[in-house]
């Protein structure tokens, strides 16, 4: 009996660390290579989404880079924002004290949660990360909303290399 694949929606550093020259720093390289590695090799196990807010964020930049980024997540399942995701990004944006520069990061935490997504991907860790996730599943679980686990390529490795042993 197949089971069902897990939904994992891709913000927008994803495409960005994978599709990137290597860098010259060593954290930012591993970073790259660790997200080569789990979209050359695990990225069938998930349901991947993206939203028009990563598409919109793809296109930045370098017009050579920005085509690689929009390749690599060409054929994804593109999520529609709705009234609800935007007001629950702005109340996210509140909660979390995002900057407004940032703020495109609640949205994609909103999408993941009104659309129940089991995971969102991401190396933003200064908006995405753990302190984000405790102040967010407090602030959902207190009005029954769903919580997505804030993942990065590095956690999906590890708890893949877990399932297989």
């Amino acid at each position: 009996m197949a089971t069902e694949k897990k939904s994992l929606y891709l913000e927008t550093t994803i495409p960005s660390y994978a599709t990137a020259r290597t860098s010259a720093d060593v954290i930012s390289a591993a970073r790259q290579a660790m997200t080569r590695l789990f979209w050359e090799q695990y990225r069938e196990k998930y349901k991947l989404f993206v939203s028009q807010d990563v598409i919109d964020e793809c296109k930045l930049g370098n017009p050579e880079a920005a085509q690689k980024r929009l390749a690599l997540i060409a054929g994804i399942t593109v999520l529609k924002k709705s009234d609800e995701i935007a007001t629950l990004a702005a109340i996210y944006q509140k909660l979390l004290k995002i900057p407004d520069r940032a703020k495109t990061d609640c949205s994609h935490l909103a999408v993941c949660v009104t659309i129940k997504i089991n995971y969102l991907l991401t190396w933003n860790c200064t908006h995405l990360g753990m302190d984000s996730y405790v102040k967010v599943r407090d602030y959902n679980d207190k009005r029954g909303l769903w919580t997505p686990f804030l993942v990065t390529p590095e956690d999906l490795l590890y708890s893949t290399k877990e399932e297989s042993v």
